[in-house]
């Protein structure tokens, strides 16, 4: 192998590796992102619902844990499997998948059909 081949791999391998961190960075984010906000929210209602120094406290106390379980949360799904790897099984609805093939097929909607109109 040539010292160019083995250079323009180590440059490859290198920006591969620099857009998988992104990638990960941009999942951990927004898994950290839905325990944050919703501590904020229920800080928020906690506060608004009775404005006091006790119920801010209680308030930025939710908050607070809100954003530390988004913390270990992300940090556990990207030290395991990877947090994109997570979400796309979140994301993933083969259910969904299912019910949008039987749309799309003929036969599907003539039997619908047809048994609308017998009713």
């Amino acid at each position: 192998m040539t010292k160019e081949k083995k250079d323009n791999q180590k440059t490859e391998g290198g920006i591969f590796k620099v857009f998988e961190f992104f990638t990960e960075l941009i999942g951990w984010l927004q898994i950290f992102a839905s325990p944050l906000l919703i501590g904020l929210i229920l800080g928020a209602i906690i506060y608004f619902a009775n404005p006091s120094a006790a119920s801010l406290v209680l308030g930025i106390i939710v908050s607070t844990i809100g954003l530390i379980v988004g913390v270990i949360w992300a940090t556990k799904k990207w030290k395991g499997k990877g947090t994109i790897f997570f979400l796309s099984r979140i994301m993933a609805t083969p259910d969904l998948d299912n019910v949008k093939k039987e749309n799309n097929n003929p036969k599907a909607k003539l039997k619908q059909n047809e048994q609308a109109d017998s009713h």
